[in-house]
């Protein structure tokens, strides 16, 4: 076994092989470096906070059970590991939509009382009621792009399509968003 500090420094590919070898440490590290971002797209597309754990730890653990089968340079860890969660999201909302949504409670506001953390909530709200509307792909790609930050090849990758169809979808996208959120200029803080 590596020391720890030595590990962070390593390559993801590389750390996949040290994990398959039997290096726990390897597998801590992969996930530090990729629970966080994977959970926050689960959320982004479920908007359920229980369920995004859920995905982020099943796609982690299908890493982990990949490791000894993973082949460097045919994908990157963070690529595999998004285009896994996305699928494992459009499973459960394909689940959802047998279900009555009238039977789903409220969720429960935790909005803290300071004026400034309930402007960047509202904001942060609206935003995500917004990309709820965009059609599937459109949604993602702009999640990818904006809150990932992921680049546009990137993203091309993991949704199999060409980087020119990437940027048309995030066009639409931002397009959409922006005429979705034009009308709440004033109420969400925005004008000044």
């Amino acid at each position: 076994m590596m020391a720890f500090d030595v590990l962070t420094e390593i390559g993801d590919d590389a750390l996949m092989a040290l994990f398959a070898n039997g290096d726990g440490e390897a597998a801590s590290i992969l996930a530090a470096r990729h629970t966080p971002r994977v959970l926050a797209l689960a959320w982004r597309l479920l908007s359920d906070r229980a369920e995004a754990e859920d995905v982020a730890q099943d796609a982690m653990m299908r890493l982990w059970k990949i490791a000894p089968d993973w082949r460097n340079g045919e994908a990157k860890v963070s690529t595999w590991l998004y285009r896994v969660a996305h699928n494992l999201c459009m499973d459960r909302l394909r689940r959802r939509r047998s279900v009555d949504i009238e039977k789903i409670a409220e969720p429960e506001d935790k909005t803290p009382g300071v004026d400034a953390r309930m402007i960047q909530t509202d904001r942060a709200e609206a935003l995500h009621v917004a990309l709820a509307e965009l059609p599937e792909r459109q949604r993602l790609a702009v999640t990818l792009r904006h809150l990932q930050e992921l680049s546009n090849p990137e993203i091309a990758e993991i949704m199999e399509t060409s980087v020119e169809a990437v940027e048309s979808l995030l066009s639409r996208g931002k397009r959409t968003l922006s005429t979705l959120l034009l009308g709440r200029k004033n109420e969400l803080g925005l004008d000044q």
